[in-house]
């Protein structure tokens, strides 16, 4: 199976490069899914119970390269395949809206074909030297994707704090995997467990948090999200649904599989997870709320629901410690499955909020309003994902995180840390809740209303929607039938113990498909009704009027509610956490004249970990700007010194070794 795979993907980069403008959007599309095709096979035969292993001789570096595929990695590569292939779909007929550049359009889909590639080759792997060439192949290459506007001065910076951050990430992983080397000789990853098994409790937690700190910067965990919020908006959207969908579930990956290799400490592994996750899940949303940007909005959205599914992980491995079965089976599961479903949604909210920046050339939400009339299609399919990301029955979101709360209940009836777990219930809540409210806003004032600015001429363009509704589908698929997906992932969580024979087919899977029927129930009968309504109403003649202007003599648009004013009451209540910068005209009168005013957002997590040491930065090499005063006489001083050093180091370091010895033979 390697060999096809790399064979494929060597054959289809050459020709990406070499074919022309046209040919290399079908080429892309081809080798996306030639190579899906062919790693899909391998993980519907491993879900199926089949065993897979390879050996690949590496050279006297590598040596023997493990290749190996189960239950984990088959999950993970199935939906990474699944948004690579709805992701290139999407980008080749969203970049023929882009000035044609055929070099950088080369460079473009090469990158997304070596990013797939890297990516699941990252599931098979279990060598840890092949891995982080693997992982920085993956890096690479996204952020090659990322810069696909480079004469934009923001995406260059979005870009390169990218590029820096995921290099911390391959630093810490490196670490962890040399710790290992250096105690056991070895980079197979079986080694690792065999190292903790033989360490001790304290050493094996110690190389867990180097590993889960590297893997977490990846995933976007708070406080290692500050990237997140950049690449995404500065990324085309196609690549934006990508990163969200998968690239950044490279990192849940990373530490699910740690997890399987550390058997120990579980109880203080779950604890630190948890802790994470629920705050990475309440500050994403809630930074989520104020943003004026529809992508930047969307990004913070994704550190909320890895927060999710840091949850569910915590709550596994928190069941394993306590020996907790339905406890372990739950959060696995529910991370798993929420790991899935954020791909899908994520996916499809970026997906169509390119097709508004398509229509409007523009992110910014403020300026919108009343596009449901003109793309309609469009934000009927950025409802289903809103409702889907909010957790409302009958779509995904709420299955997975049913599961969660399910775990979190049943922990606090065994009055196993009732108080922790009461907590996590509690904050789950309010992230659900304050993602109504965020996305309440976005479709209501994006979609609904009267236009809040004049645009050219919006049209939706048809052609950049069928990977929309094989989303939407899926979508759908999941909520109307958990229990074949849940069947599924039972092969998966049975890695981590005994909590895979419980089978989805308990009361807590019977109450799920009862809500998800009774609410699709729920949708017919409004869609009868309304239908009912239009068919009686047909040939009456109804008259419309403007709305009541509340005492206003004008009609005017921006007489309605701003994404700003709608979130206002919210804002004061958060102003301990979030930095906010206003500017423009006061506004003194009860019917002012037309002024300008903007506001700002900032996270102050961002502002301390990477302003504050960034600016002290600046200044410490500031102070050596003399050195570079543009004179050339200088130049060759420094030169002329440079060549002294390093003829006087070696003579320095030889006459005190003489000297030793004179003063040994003394």
């Amino acid at each position: 199976m390697s060999l096809i795979f790399f064979i494929s993907v060597l054959v289809f980069i050459p020709a990406t490069l070499l074919a022309g403008t046209v040919m290399k959007r079908t080429i892309a599309l081809v080798a996306v899914l030639t190579n899906s095709a062919i790693s899909s096979l391998v993980a519907v035969k491993v879900l199926s119970g089949a065993s897979f292993s390879e050996v690949i001789y590496g050279g006297a570096i590598f040596g023997n390269i493990f290749i190996r595929a189960d239950a984990l990695s088959a999950w993970f590569v199935l939906l990474t395949n699944f948004t690579a292939i709805t992701g290139i779909l999407y980008g080749r007929q969203y970049l023929k809206h882009y000035p044609e550049n055929k070099p950088l359009m080369s460079l473009h889909f090469a990158s997304y074909i070596i990013n797939h590639a890297a990516l699941t080759g990252l599931f098979f792997i279990q060598h840890s030297l092949a891995f982080l060439c693997s992982w920085e192949m993956m890096a690479l290459s996204a952020f090659i994707m990322v810069i696909y506007e480079h004469g934009k001065m923001e995406t260059l910076k979005a870009g390169i704090n990218y590029l820096i951050q995921s290099h911390i990430s391959i630093i810490l992983l490196t670490l962890g995997f040399l710790w290992v080397y250096t105690k056991t000789g070895s980079f197979d990853f079986r080694d690792i467990s065999a190292y903790c098994l033989n360490s001790g409790n304290q050493a094996s937690l110690l190389l867990f948090l180097v590993f889960f700190t590297g893997f977490a910067i990846k995933a976007g965990f708070v406080p290692f999200h500050t990237w997140l919020p950049y690449a995404h908006p500065a990324a085309p959207s196609h690549v934006s649904g990508l990163m969200s969908g998968v690239i950044i579930k490279s990192g849940i990956y990373g530490i699910m599989r740690m997890l399987l290799l550390m058997p120990d400490n579980k109880m203080a592994i779950g604890y630190i997870i948890l802790g994470v996750s629920l705050i990475s899940g309440v500050y994403g949303v809630m930074l989520a709320i104020v943003q004026h940007n529809l992508k930047r909005l969307l990004a913070y959205h994704s550190i909320e629901n890895i927060g999710i599914i840091g949850i569910g992980i915590g709550i596994g491995t928190l069941g394993a410690g306590l020996h907790n079965d339905f406890m372990t089976f739950a959060g696995y599961a529910g991370a798993l499955l929420h790991t899935l479903n954020h791909s899908l949604f994520k996916s499809l909210l970026f997906f169509t909020s390119g097709n508004v920046y398509l229509a409007t050339h523009s992110l910014m939400i403020d300026r919108m309003g009343g596009l449901g009339r003109k793309m309609p299609r469009t934000a009927a399919l950025f409802l289903v994902a809103a409702l889907a990301i909010c957790g409302l029955p009958p779509f995904n979101g709420f299955i997975s995180e049913f599961l969660i709360y399910s775990g979190l209940f049943d922990a606090i009836s065994s009055n196993q840390s009732a108080l922790v777990f009461a907590i996590s219930v509690f904050s789950l809540a309010l992230i659900g809740g304050l993602a109504l409210l965020c996305f309440t806003k976005a479709f209501g004032i994006i979609f609904l209303g009267n236009p809040r600015h004049s645009f050219h001429e919006i049209r939706e363009d048809k052609s950049v929607l069928f990977p929309n509704y094989l989303i939407a589908g899926v979508i759908i698929l999941i909520g109307l039938f958990p229990r074949l997906f849940l069947s599924v992932l039972t092969t998966p969580v049975s890695l981590y113990g005994n909590a895979g024979s419980i089978l989805p087919d308990s009361q807590i899977m019977q109450i799920m498909q009862h809500v998800s029927l009774a609410s699709w129930g729920l949708i017919l009968m409004i869609i009868v009704v309304y239908r009912l309504r239009k068919w009686i109403q047909k040939h009456r003649v109804i008259a419309t009027g403007p709305t009541w202007g509340c005492g206003y003599e004008t009609d005017s648009p921006k007489l309605q509610y701003t994404a700003s004013s709608f979130v206002k009451p919210y804002v004061k209540i958060i102003k301990p956490v979030i930095d906010i910068q206003d500017s423009g005209d006061e506004i003194n009168d009860i019917v002012p004249n037309a002024v300008h005013s903007e506001s700002h957002f900032h996270d102050r997590l961002e502002m301390k970990l990477i302003d504050g040491p960034t600016k002290a930065l600046r200044g410490f090499l500031g102070r050596f700007k003399f050195l570079q005063n543009g004179r050339v006489q200088f130049y060759v001083l420094y030169g002329v010194v440079f060549i002294g050093i390093s003829i006087t180091i070696p003579l320095v370091i030889d006459a005190l070794r003489t000297l030793v010895n004179i003063i040994k033979q003394l």
